[in-house]
């Protein structure tokens, strides 16, 4: 099988538990760091899927390395490859099939729920109301053709998807590490937020182990429904013939 490639741009902003859903199953991957070593693939097909993660860049920005992961998207959609990405990586899928990212009326940071819409729920399993980590100041529109699979109070397009490539506008893939992490790196940028929708560093840290241990069975519903897109290789069973009746 084509291994998955996972296309990292933080060091705050890792795989997470998408990685050990993949370890788990057994799933080939490789790990691109493109905003640092400018090592984005450019060729979709040597991969059975394209995660793309969050990022503190906009999609609009006038970066190399962004015009590079642009350029690999749109040829994963021309040849149908799954892609999945998240916030940031939500965003450029969005921007690579022609919808516009652009400025939410107010940034997202910290725990809030969403809801997730019928064709969401049938087809990854998921709860009507689900609660999400987010860090974002961007938003999508939903692309054409595709459809939104979750909406939030303070964000309307909280997810969408489009046959085998989805995005989601929030963080699946965070473990109580990260999001420590993340925040110990973000503090500054945390006492300078304002908004209904952002949170302070206690009301994130808040009960962090039982938000991680939820979100985390939100996360393997999605990610297994994801990895059900990939073409993986057959497997035929053949039994030998019977010579003794």
């Amino acid at each position: 099988m084509r291994p998955i490639a996972i296309l990292q741009h933080e060091s705050t902003q890792g795989p997470g538990v998408l990685l050990d859903h993949l370890e788990q199953h057994a799933l080939p991957y490789r790990l691109f760091h493109p905003a640092a070593e400018g090592d984005a693939p450019r060729d979709a097909s040597q991969f059975s899927g394209i995660v793309t993660l969050g990022s503190d860049h906009s999609v609009n920005e006038d970066l190399p390395w962004i015009h590079a992961e642009h350029a690999l998207l749109q040829d994963a959609l021309a040849r149908d490859v799954p892609v999945l990405g998240h916030c940031f990586g939500a965003q450029l899928l969005a921007r690579s099939m022609g919808a516009q990212v652009s400025r939410n009326l107010c940034a997202n940071i910290g725990w809030s729920p969403v809801w997730v819409t019928p064709p969401a729920q049938q087809r990854m399993g998921l709860a009507r109301q689900v609660t999400i980590f987010n860090w974002h100041y961007d938003t999508f529109e939903i692309p054409t053709g595709a459809v939104r699979t979750m909406y939030g109070s303070h964000c309307l397009n909280k997810g969408f998807m489009r046959g085998k490539q989805w995005g989601f506008q929030g963080h699946l893939e965070v473990t109580e590490e990260s999001v420590r992490n993340w925040c110990a790196a973000g503090r500054d940028e945390l006492l300078c937020a304002h908004g209904p929708a952002t949170q302070s560093l206690a009301q994130i840290l808040d009960h962090l182990p039982e938000r991680i241990a939820a979100l985390r069975l939100v996360a393997d519903q999605t990610y297994a429904a994801w990895t059900r897109e990939l073409d993986r290789p057959l497997r035929i069973s053949v039994r030998a013939p019977s010579y003794y009746g």
